[in-house]
């Protein structure tokens, strides 16, 4: 959270000062990000809400989390992206006036307050995993620390290189405009580029030809780096795993390693940490579009101890991303715990049915999918109630 000082006096009964409870909504922000909500739970009056914002206040049928919970589940995101309009597509904005045609199932308070506990325990589970992610991402920095700055001959300015002088070429990306297509070779931007890692999550694509005649004076092989030199994300590197049939534009870089004097392995992890980051912040051209050009990119000067020791942090790194790995496969299965049980919570399947403490029929069948007359009957009741007013003001 951003907070900002204001150099005006609000006065003390003003409708701006929030109160721990209240359930704040983007007004605007790009379409990924219009409408999701957050609920404030500071102290009173010491806090006040931008015009960007909208604060909502419940009334005794409608409980915060429960409410919260639902805007910012796939139902509620499908809602704002539906509803966000502006003239600039990039930031769209959704008034108050739509906000509040927004249908809501509005159970029982019990159930309310009953299925806000279930989602607010799924949500720990995803925090603590991206906790540990976290963590892990320090590890990298942890091990070299270990390794080399505690001894006195890697801080030595004769064991510095320049970052040419350890590879065989650097280049950059295509500063062609290609032909792109819905299906093909995958093209990459800098945004795919982000913590050591390359997402090949794109709707952008070449043809096959495109691609050899991009690639075949330079091709991309198992070990070479990536590295973000233009826009607000430059500075992020990653190594090239055994997929290797892409395209990249041109603000990223491309790396070879000399294998002879670096392992390439060390090169990624090292292009990846503090002390080749500041350098990066250090040549770092233009305040809208800060670029580091390849020209400063191999002057960057880098540590080169002997390859035996360059081996030996590359097979703790290893070992760090297996376990990282693993941490992101669970995270990726409690995000999907979290979507199925938001899905079923709001559909009626995870409520007892008033009055009584068991769940409301059994599940739907697996053999035919669908659910039992009185999980049906239940849900229609729900439903019924989402066209009551749930906002105070």
């Amino acid at each position: 959270m951003t907070t900002k000082r204001l150099q005006e006096t609000i006065p003390a009964g003003s409708y701006l000062w929030l109160k721990t409870g209240d359930l704040l909504v983007q007004r605007s922000n790009t379409i990924e990000l219009v409408g999701t909500a957050a609920v404030y739970d500071g102290p009173l009056n010491t806090f006040v809400y931008p015009d960007l914002m909208m604060r909502m206040r419940l009334k005794e049928s409608a409980t915060t989390r429960f409410v919260w919970r639902y805007i910012n589940s796939l139902a509620g995101r499908t809602f704002f992206t539906r509803m966000a309009a502006g003239s600039s597509g990039s930031m769209p904005k959704v008034s108050g006036t739509k906000l509040r045609t927004m249908q809501i199932p509005l159970p029982p308070l019990p159930e309310q307050r009953r299925i806000a506990d279930v989602l607010d325990r799924a949500e720990s589970l995803r925090a603590k995993r991206r906790d540990a992610l976290a963590k892990l991402d320090t590890l990298t920095q942890a091990i070299f620390t270990d390794m080399f700055e505690t001894t006195s001959a890697i801080r030595s300015e004769s064991q510095l290189v320049r970052l040419a002088d350890v590879s065989t070429r650097i280049t950059d990306g295509t500063h062609l405009t290609p032909q792109f297509l819905e299906s093909g070779v995958p093209f990459l931007f800098v945004t795919n580029v982000r913590n050591g890692r390359i997402s090949f999550e794109t709707d952008i694509f070449i043809s096959d030809a495109d691609y050899q005649r991009l690639y075949q004076r330079c091709p991309v092989e198992e070990g070479d780096i990536l590295y973000t030199t233009v826009g607000a994300t430059y500075g992020h590197a990653a190594g090239v795993g055994g997929f290797t049939k892409f395209a990249f534009q041109r603000h990223i870089a491309h790396v070879k390693p000399d294998r002879t004097r670096i392992h390439p392995q060390f090169l990624a992890a090292l292009m990846q940490l503090p002390l080749v980051k500041r350098q990066a912040d250090r040549w770092a051209r233009g305040a809208a579009q800060p670029t580091v050009n390849l020209k400063e990119l191999r002057e960057f000067l880098i540590p080169c101890p002997p390859l035996l020791r360059q081996q030996e942090f590359a097979r703790r790194v290893t070992a760090v991303e297996q376990l990282r790995s693993a941490h992101r496969a669970s995270l990726v299965q409690l995000d999907a715990l979290f979507a199925s049980l938001q899905h079923r919570a709001f559909r009626g399947e995870l409520q007892p049915c008033a009055g009584s403490s068991s769940q409301c029929g059994p599940k739907p069948s697996a053999r035919s999918g669908r659910s039992s007359p009185r999980m049906r009957r239940h849900r229609q009741n729900c439903s019924a109630s989402c066209t009551e007013s749930w906002l105070r003001h």
